[in-house]
C-alpha cells in the first residue's frame, strides 16, 4: 500500500489518467483560464509586433500612399488615349495656334477679331466663321485673310465673304418703308402734309434719310439709311440700279406699246426707255403692267405712259435693286436683314 503511494507520487501517471492530450491545466490547455486560445482553436497565440512594421510605415492623416496606375488591359488609360490620337487623329479638328499677323496690311491691333466681327454681323457662328477664314473665303480691304488672329476696324475697313460685303459698322442702319399714297418723300413738310418722319419711331429708329423720291401719289418701296456712300451709288445714273414698278392704266393696250417703250420714247428732257415691259393682268377697262427701268428722272414712269396715250391710274414701286417690298404692309418701316444689306451693297460695288 505504502509502496504504491510512493510510486504514484514519484513518477506515476499524472492526474487525468492515460487519455492522450489530457495533461495538467496550463497555458497550452483547453481550460477556462486560457486567454490565448479561441473557440475554434485556429489561432495559436497572441499577435506579435506592430501592425505596420519598419518596412511599411503607416501613412499619416491626409497623406495618400503610393498609387497604382489606372490600367485597362495592362495599359495606362492615358497611354491608350495618346496612342489612339496618334493613330487615328483627334475627334475634331484642332484650332491651329494663331501665327503672328502683324505683317498683314489688313491687321489693326486696336480693332476687333475678324471672326467675332463676322459673327456679330450675322454671317454664322464664331466657330464657322473661323473655318471660313481658314478656307480663304474672307477678304479684308481686298486682301484674302486665311489666318486667325487678325483684327480689323469695323468703321474703316471692308470685309467680304464669298465676294459679298458684310456690314460691320453698327452705326449704319438700313430700312425698307412701304410708302402709302398721299405721303411726301421728305422728312419735314412746311405745308403740314404727312411725310416719312411721321412713320418713324425716334425710340427705335436712328436718324436716317430717304434714298431717292416717290411722288405724292406713288406708293411702294422707299429705302431709308444713314449710309451716305450707298445713297450716292443707288441714285447715281452710272450704277444703273434697276427699279421695278407696277402700273395700272386704262385698257386695252395696243401690242406695239411695249416695243415702243423698250426702244425709247422722246420726252422734253431726252430719250427714255424701259429695260422690261410685261403684261401682268387685264380686266375690262384696266390693264396691269410691270416695267423695269434704271433711270431715276422725276416722274419718269408717268411721263412715258402719258407719251404713249395711256395715263397712269395707279403706280407702285415694288423693288429697288435686290430689295423687294414683298408682303410688307403699307406704312410699315422694316429693318433690312444682314443678307439683304450685303446684296444691296454688292449691287453697287461696295
Amino acid at each position: 500500500m505504502a509502496q504504491s503511494r510512493n510510486n504514484s507520487s514519484r513518477g506515476g501517471a499524472p492526474r487525468g489518467g492515460g487519455k492522450p492530450g489530457g495533461g495538467a491545466r496550463g497555458p497550452q490547455g483547453r481550460g477556462k483560464g486560457s486567454k490565448a486560445g479561441t473557440k475554434g482553436g485556429f489561432k495559436s497565440g497572441p499577435k506579435t509586433g506592430p501592425k505596420s512594421g519598419p518596412g511599411k510605415p503607416k501613412a499619416s492623416a491626409g497623406q495618400k500612399g503610393p498609387q497604382k496606375p489606372r490600367a485597362f488591359g495592362g495599359v495606362d488609360k492615358y497611354e491608350r488615349r495618346a496612342s489612339a490620337i496618334k493613330e487615328h487623329g483627334p475627334h475634331r479638328r484642332r484650332r491651329p495656334k494663331n501665327p503672328p499677323v502683324d505683317r498683314l496690311e489688313a491687321h489693326d491691333e486696336n480693332g476687333v477679331r475678324l471672326q467675332k466681327l463676322m459673327a456679330q454681323a450675322g454671317v454664322a457662328s464664331r466657330r464657322v466663321c473661323e473655318e471660313m477664314i481658314l478656307d480663304g473665303r474672307v477678304e479684308v480691304d481686298g486682301q484674302i485673310v486665311n489666318e486667325l488672329g487678325v483684327r480689323v476696324d469695323p468703321a474703316l475697313q471692308s470685309v467680304h465673304v464669298d465676294g459679298m460685303r458684310i456690314q460691320t459698322d453698327e452705326k449704319l442702319v438700313y430700312y425698307s418703308f412701304n410708302k402709302p399714297t398721299g405721303v411726301v418723300s421728305t422728312m419735314e413738310d412746311p405745308d403740314g402734309r404727312r411725310c416719312v418722319s411721321d412713320f418713324l419711331d425716334v425710340r427705335k429708329h436712328e436718324r436716317v434719310f430717304h434714298v431717292g423720291r416717290l411722288d405724292v401719289e406713288t406708293e411702294g418701296l422707299l429705302l431709308l439709311t444713314n449710309d451716305g456712300e450707298l445713297t450716292n451709288r443707288l441714285t447715281h445714273p452710272s450704277y444703273e440700279v434697276p427699279k421695278t414698278y407696277l402700273v395700272q392704266v386704262h385698257g386695252p393696250v395696243e401690242k406695239g406699246v411695249g416695243k415702243q417703250m423698250r426702244e425709247g420714247i422722246k420726252l422734253e428732257d431726252g430719250i427714255a426707255k424701259v429695260d422690261s415691259f410685261k403684261l401682268i393682268d387685264s380686266k375690262p377697262g384696266h390693264v396691269l403692267i410691270e416695267v423695269v427701268l434704271h433711270t431715276g428722272r422725276n416722274r419718269i414712269v408717268r411721263r412715258m405712259f402719258d407719251a404713249v396715250g395711256h395715263p397712269v391710274e395707279r403706280l407702285a414701286r415694288t423693288q429697288v435693286g435686290p430689295i423687294a417690298i414683298g408682303d410688307q404692309r403699307q406704312g410699315v418701316v422694316r429693318k433690312l436683314s444682314h443678307t439683304e444689306v450685303g446684296t444691296l451693297l454688292a449691287s453697287v460695288g461696295m
